[in-house]
């Protein structure tokens, strides 16, 4: 699949004439947990020949194939690819935005190509602000647990959606730094070992066997664990008055020198 998915990167850049910088795993295969039949969900960063930017009109800042875009290959059924223009990513970077932050701290890299990434990484830690990260962490899990876990019966594997977004704002309170990608490193430094932790143990082995982990009983103690954190990180998100500096000059410095190096 990584041969194919090395394809399709570099007819993306012939069909709409950019350059690719980073293309990384997404979802979960990066998180550790995928299932027998999981997308592959390919994420990439990508910039614009320099005329693109000297424009007084906005212009459409994305790449969705095969959901919203096309390129001129077949492309196999189970690839998602989505990518963000430099200046979109760098924007949504300044906001220590997660999904781009796990894209940078991915296991699984397609493609890299030039200094933009590693340069990034470096000043991840540096602009990381914790409390738009928080905040993204716990509405996603309170969002995941209200739509899937409140049944008689629930859909197992759902709680891997919402058991991953809170330890990993249970890193963020611990740490006050990004949290790692991977759920198993999360787990390992967050949740000391118990009933409850063997229990998710025991959840992750069958959906990395390969189990449908479909419609079950509840797991009344892990939907308590889930709620009582739930109550806390709410209470602890409101208590953060963290101050970052703004970062934006050095990103827009970072923008420049990107596009010189790309294009020059």
């Amino acid at each position: 699949m990584k041969e194919h998915i090395l394809e399709v990167i570099k007819q993306i850049e012939i069909d709409y004439d950019v350059k690719i910088l980073y293309a990384c795993e997404s979802g979960s295969r990066a998180w550790g947990f995928p299932s027998k039949d999981s997308d592959y969900d390919v994420r990439f960063i990508y910039i614009h020949k320099k005329n693109w930017y000297l424009s007084i009109d906005r212009k459409r800042d994305v790449i969705e194939i095969p959901k919203h875009d096309s390129i001129s290959i077949p492309i196999n059924d189970l690839l998602d690819v989505s990518g963000w223009e430099i200046t979109k990513a760098l924007k949504l970077f300044r906001k220590s935005n997660p999904p781009l932050l796990e894209w940078l701290m991915s296991n699984i890299v397609y493609y890299e190509e030039f200094s933009m990434t590693d340069k990034m990484r470096t000043l991840a830690e540096e602009i990381f602000a914790p409390p738009s990260c928080l905040y993204h962490y716990l509405n996603m899990a309170k969002g995941n647990y209200r739509d899937f876990l409140q049944g008689e019966d629930v859909k197992i594997k759902k709680y891997f959606y919402v058991l991953r977004p809170i330890l990993a704002a249970k890193w963020i309170e611990k740490y006050n730094s990004i949290p790692p990608i991977q759920f198993q490193s999360l787990l390992e430094e967050i949740l000391p070992s118990g009933e409850l932790r063997d229990e998710i143990d025991t959840l992750l082995k069958r959906k990395m066997a390969g189990e449908e982990l479909d419609l079950e009983p509840r797991i009344d103690f892990i939907n308590q664990y889930l709620n009582n954190e739930i109550v806390h990180l709410e209470a602890y998100a409101k208590s953060l008055n963290i101050h970052i500096p703004d970062p934006t000059e050095r990103l827009n410095q970072l923008f420049r020198e990107t596009i010189n190096e790309v294009w020059n």
